[in-house]
């Protein structure tokens, strides 16, 4: 069967890491969110861009995605590791040279004593209640943190989406009174944080999903295109009906494109009612239910026969296919998967 293809400009990528760098203050740096293989466009290919933009601090979820990071990158670079020291790192933060981001007294106590002297970050919790150590915790070793090889303190903002929400005051306060007078780095901001304000960019921000063209950083370029191949067309008589469960009936006589993608791929089964994929800047409407491999698509209006139409483009965004599927972008980013041919293009 023929291959999607998912194209990523990583001039686009680099274009929204600077504009976000930007907004920020001279004394502030601005680092990259790379985990889950690059928010799903390949962490490798992403990583080498922003750092030849600049970009000289990078962040991963765990120590398994951070080999491949810096494998990339090669030595110099530094990698954070927000999930911290957990059991069974320690070789590999020693070995590729991470920064983990410690959440607890364990995994304090791990490291200090499985690597000492060698540098770490700590995640503290700011009412999130997700991950890092809370206030309590964080009094009791925060002398012994200091004291030792402590790089950043950082915390995470639960609602900086959403600019008038209580919530980012409140973590703002918490986060300024466990850190004030640390004489430590401190990171607070994410996208939705970067764009609150000065208030909320202390010493290094770190973009992720503005850098990848999604909301709230509405000026962003679009970093991922993706292109479907169309399989077959066949007339449809009007009663006659499409796809899994009888769910679209032809009020017309009508021509149906197969395209290949499907669910597999990260299409989800619930954008399909509300989805059109484009014929340049003609939009056709996906009909029928998405299955695992194939898309039906209403392709009448068309004066010629595609052989491929578009998913991802200017017309429609991450943002636009995750408001039909009920979810967000970064869930259709990190959902793309394996089977697409991936392009990627500098300008």
């Amino acid at each position: 069967m023929a291959t999607a293809t998912l194209t990523i400009d990583l001039a686009a990528l680099t274009e929204n890491w600077r504009a976000l760098d930007a907004m920020t203050g001279s004394g502030v740096e601005t680092a990259a969110v790379v985990k889950a293989n690059g928010y799903g466009l390949g962490s490798g290919r992403v990583a080498r861009a922003l750092a030849a933009a600049g970009a000289r601090r990078f962040f991963v979820a765990a120590c398994e995605e951070a080999a491949a990071v810096r494998e990339a990158l090669g030595p110099g670079p530094e990698i954070c590791v927000f999930s911290g020291h957990m059991s069974g790192d320690t070789d590999m933060i020693h070995d590729l040279q991470l920064v983990p981001m410690l959440n607890s007294i364990d995994q304090m106590l791990r490291h200090v004593e499985a690597l000492p002297g060698h540098p770490f970050g700590v995640q503290l919790d700011t009412g999130m209640n997700r991950l890092g150590m809370e206030p309590a915790e964080w009094a009791a070793l925060r002398e012994i943190a200091l004291a030792q090889n402590i790089q950043l303190i950082m915390s995470h903002l639960a609602c900086a989406d959403e600019p008038d929400h209580p919530m980012n005051t409140q973590q703002l306060l918490a986060f300024r009174e466990m850190t004030d007078g640390c004489g430590v780095p401190r990171s607070f901001s994410a996208t939705g944080g970067i764009l609150l304000g000065p208030d909320y960019h202390f010493d290094v921000t770190r973009p992720g999903i503005g850098m990848y063209g999604g909301l709230p950083f509405e000026q962003a370029r679009a970093v991922a295109h993706i292109s479907l191949p169309v399989v077959q067309i066949r007339e449809v008589e009007a009663g006659e009906t499409v796809g899994y469960s009888n769910t679209w009936t032809a009020a017309r006589p009508s021509r149906i494109a197969t395209v290949s993608a499907g669910y597999a791929d990260g299409i989800h089964r619930a954008m399909g009612p509300k989805t059109f994929v484009y014929q340049g800047d003609v939009a056709c409407p996906v009909v029928g239910r998405i299955s695992m491999d194939l898309i039906t698509v209403d392709v009448t209006h068309l004066a010629d026969t595609p052989k491929e139409l578009d998913l991802l483009n200017a017309h429609q965004t991450v943002d636009m296919l995750a408001d039909n599927a009920g979810t967000i972008g970064y869930e259709i980013l990190t959902s793309l998967g394996a089977r697409y041919r991936r392009r990627y293009v500098s300008a």
